[in-house]
């Protein structure tokens, strides 16, 4: 395992005395995960046989939340659900988890959102219907609870573009503002804009982007994973890319990263970009470089992967700790073949 030494840019600390470690502001709806080795759908009213269906915790900031709380951090929760059946579930399983939902609103004229993730192994298709997530509106973030933070996170801009996005800039600003550390998760773009002026202002305020591989390129509207990383780097956030089995690939400053861990065998990898998003920002807040909290990053979220659902399998930092020892951390730099592994030497 390679060494490599501190960013050039290192990660600025959050400001201390903050009674909440991590704010998280997104979505919140319940997932049926259904999963088997044959999961897609014959119409014409034909019944198939799957190996598993399970109501599970789910939406990205949901889970991100519930396993930073597994990491032990002191986790709150800025959401919207319905006042019905699927929303008491959500509200239930997150207490049980320690993650505060008292930011979270319920809404009478709404239904909770729903997700239905057909999964087969290391893929998925995904299936959501909003509801509620998509009114979560500016006026909805309580400026005293982000004063509370250390870290503030966003996840699934794009499920709450029309809501929350022509308010986000100014709430990542008014987060730094009162010392609290950024990041901006926008997940997969259903309706392919991609990038607005109003998601650019984010964006600019975020200190920490943590895009997967594919919404970098679309992001960046760039060919190759190397031009994505300059374009993106170029934005002004930090950068971790998440690159599945791969590991990840991020930048703080002018060096690359690239963090790897021996391959696991997925059960199931719903969730494992949020495990991932929030083993790194525990890493940040307990004073990590980028790339070493990035490795911790990749050992929540592979862990993630050994259980059904977003959250079942997302471990303990002890656990997480031990798996990110055996990460390997190299410098890497692009050439015209993409991103190539050049090892630093301490």
């Amino acid at each position: 395992m390679l060494s490599p030494p501190e960013p050039a840019q290192p990660w600025p600390g959050p400001a201390a005395g903050h009674d909440l470690d991590l704010v998280v502001i997104g979505d919140c709806n319940p997932d049926v995960l259904v999963l088997g080795d044959d999961v897609t759908p014959v119409f014409g009213q034909r019944e198939k046989l799957v190996d598993r269906i399970s109501l599970e915790i789910g939406g990205s900031a949901a889970i991100t939340a519930v396993a930073a709380a597994r990491l032990g951090l002191k986790v709150a929760l800025i959401a919207a659900v319905g006042n019905d059946p699927a929303g008491t579930f959500m509200l239930d399983q997150l207490t049980r988890e320690g993650v505060d939902v008292r930011t979270v609103l319920v809404r009478d004229g709404a239904p909770t959102g729903m997700t239905v993730a057909l999964s087969r192994g290391g893929d998925r298709a995904i299936l959501t219907a909003l509801g509620a997530i998509a009114s979560l509106a500016p006026g909805d973030v309580p400026h005293d609870t982000l004063a509370r933070a250390r870290h503030v996170h966003v996840s699934s801009y794009f499920l709450l573009a029309d809501s929350l996005g022509p308010g986000l800039a100014a709430i990542l600003s008014a987060a730094r503002a009162a010392g609290a550390t950024t990041s901006l998760d926008t997940n997969w773009d259903p309706a392919g804009r991609w990038r607005d002026e109003r998601l650019s202002a984010a964006i600019a305020q975020a200190g920490l982007l943590l895009p997967n591989e594919a919404e970098a390129l679309a992001l960046s509207g760039a060919a190759s994973l190397d031009a994505a990383v300059s374009a993106l780097i170029g934005s002004g956030p930090a950068l971790a890319v998440k690159l599945g089995e791969r590991g990840a690939l991020c930048a703080a400053g002018p060096v690359l990263y690239r963090v790897s861990l021996p391959p696991v065998t997925p059960v199931d990898t719903t969730g494992a970009g949020d495990c991932f998003n929030a083993g790194l920002i525990a890493g940040l807040l307990r004073g990590l470089p980028l790339p070493r909290a990035a490795a911790l990053g990749c050992a929540v979220g592979a862990l993630s992967t050994g259980a059904l659902g977003g959250t079942a399998g997302a471990p303990g930092l002890p656990a997480a700790t031990e798996v990110a020892e055996h990460a390997a951390i190299r410098t890497v730099r692009p050439d015209r073949s993409g991103i190539e592994k050049r090892p630093r030497v301490p």
